[in-house]
């Protein structure tokens, strides 16, 4: 029952943290607010960011209170983490706190993960979707230093295939499996 609990638990924890990311990158690349997708986000982070806007206002460049509504989100599913699993009554704040770094670091990875395959999908199946050019705008900023490395092979651009390996290099580097014993 533990593990069903600790799945639902980090389901949302995991998509409510990856949405106020995705708010915080969609101002940092200047998203116009009225696409699909940044109204998606806003409506759904809402109720947490205006409350932290407050409080930290954006800056021309970064949605700090965003940011910050993300950090929160990965502390609170880190503490329920211990208290669901870990059956710990009062977890120690460090471990706590380094496990929502790694789980945030990890769930933003996969959200570069999950554009750029969007992107990609989109750019061979149908380029001219309405949620093209907004997934196109968030992942040209990500795929940018890998063209100008990687050449195109026959007209095929596969600087998202070579991102998505560092992605994935990355993500077995920032792992809890290599989380020292604080966290056990």
């Amino acid at each position: 029952m533990r593990q069903i609990l600790w799945l639902v638990i980090e389901t949302v924890g995991s998509l409510l943290a990856v949405a106020c990311v995705l708010r915080a990158y969609s101002h940092r690349v200047h998203l116009n607010p009225r696409n699909p997708i940044s109204q998606f986000v806003s409506a759904l982070t809402d109720w947490l960011v205006q409350p932290l806007r407050k409080a930290i206002a954006p800056s021309r460049t970064m949605d700090w209170a965003s940011v910050a509504a993300a950090v929160l989100v990965a502390t609170v599913t880190g503490l329920l983490f211990y208290l669901v699993l870990g059956g710990i009554s009062v977890p120690n704040p460090a471990s706590v706190l380094l496990w929502a770094v790694i789980a945030l670091i990890r769930w933003t990875v996969w959200l570069a993960i999950g554009l750029v395959l969007v992107q990609a999908v989109l750019s061979w199946v149908n380029p001219y979707a309405p949620l093209a050019p907004a997934i196109q705008q968030l992942t040209a900023p990500l795929l940018a230093p890998f063209r100008r490395i990687v050449p195109l092979i026959g007209g095929v651009d596969l600087s998202p295939l070579v991102l998505i390996l560092v992605l994935q290099i990355l993500l077995a580097f920032v792992n809890f499996d290599t989380l020292p014993a604080l966290l056990r």
